[in-house]
């Protein structure tokens, strides 16, 4: 089974080994590009960082030295890679950006947080917590069209992103899609696509989960639908 994967590099790579790992063969042609942001930081009374992503953590990085405060991610492999870039004290949410919100109102209550983010952020961290934490989005880096062409004779389709799936060309159609999320499933609804099938939970991990339930044949085993 041939496996499309639109996301962004590095992050499309890491996807692309998995896929293999799991007998599927990857086809990586990103609809998007990151970009990091020539922007100056103030870290002034910042008492606490919360990662989103790992292309917050990666600009972030290329922009500060400073790697002595604690860390909050929404997931494991951005705590990942927070650790990977040297930050000490990280703890990850495990899922989406209202569990990292919830962590924060019970961890960081009361703390000035930086939210080192996408220009155009796929959610509003802030708005999420409400006032149980004083959180400061501070963009980082951007995302844009490649413009890429298909690639050719794929089975199905991974989209970690609405950005991405918004990125992807007219007329397309038929195949299988497998979203991270309602929200990313619903920048695909109109697209044509034979099957549209959501992760049960907005990981990774949940998203090949969907993919092998999607392709049952491409693993030799019987499965549905989430």
């Amino acid at each position: 089974m041939r496996v499309w994967v639109t996301r962004a590099r590095p992050g499309a790579e890491r996807t692309a080994e998995r896929l293999a790992a799991l007998g599927f063969t990857p086809l990586v042609v990103p609809l998007l590009e990151i970009r990091s942001l020539d922007v100056r930081l103030d870290l002034t009374g910042v008492e606490v960082l919360a990662f989103t992503s790992l292309n917050g953590v990666a600009a972030f990085t290329a922009l500060s030295d400073e790697r002595s405060l604690p860390v909050l991610a929404v997931g494991d492999a951005t705590a990942g890679a927070a650790r990977d870039a040297g930050f000490g004290q990280v703890r990850s949410a495990g899922g989406d950006l209202g569990a990292l919100a919830a962590l924060i109102r019970q961890e960081a209550a009361g703390l000035s947080i930086l939210h080192p983010c996408a220009a155009e952020p796929a959610g509003d961290l802030a708005g999420t917590v409400g006032t149980g934490a004083d959180v400061h989005a501070a963009p980082v880096y951007g995302a844009r069209e490649t413009g890429a062409v298909p690639p050719r004779d794929w089975d199905a389709v991974l989209f970690h992103s609405p950005r991405a799936a918004r990125a992807l060309p007219a007329g397309i159609g038929g195949g299988v899609a497998v979203a991270l999320s309602p929200a990313v499933a619903a920048s695909l609804s109109d697209r044509g696509f034979a099957a549209v099938h959501i992760a049960a939970a907005p990981t990774e991990t949940a998203l090949l989960e969907a993919l092998a339930r999607a392709t049952p044949t491409a693993l030799g085993n019987p499965g549905s639908d989430v």
